[in-house]
């Protein structure tokens, strides 16, 4: 019940386990890749917008996956992000869009218009 409790209000433990393990995958890439990877990874902070706990953990457990694996290959980190890494590390994270936390207030928007436009077809009509 305690267990619950808690994690309605912090998220997942769960999660927050996953989360720490991907981080110490991270912390323990040799150079350059741990590099990208925590400049990716605060990037996702302030670009994704994901509110949803299951999707953010995806992202970066395949964001760690993408990069142990270039590290294991010897894969140069130009040859995985091209010329432009905002493009890249944007397009990576548009591939796990999950919740966001602006999905809320586009479906303000959207009721506020219908209503107003259900307004003006009423008044039209009279």
């Amino acid at each position: 019940m305690a267990l619950k409790w808690i994690e309605a209000l912090t998220g997942s433990l769960e999660q927050k386990k996953q989360y720490r393990t991907d981080k110490a995958r991270i912390d323990a890439l040799p150079e350059p890749y741990a590099s990208v990877a925590k400049a990716m990874h605060r990037y996702f902070l302030y670009y994704g917008g994901i509110t949803d706990g299951e999707t953010l953990i995806t992202m970066l457990t395949d964001l760690t996956d993408l990069w142990e694996r270039a590290a294991i290959d010897g894969t140069p980190v130009h040859d995985i992000v091209g010329d432009d890494p905002v493009d890249f590390t944007e397009t990576f994270a548009k591939s796990y869009r999950g919740t966001e936390w602006i999905d809320k207030e586009r479906a303000r928007l959207r009721k506020a218009f219908d209503a107003a436009a259900d307004e003006s077809d009423k008044d039209a009509g009279s």
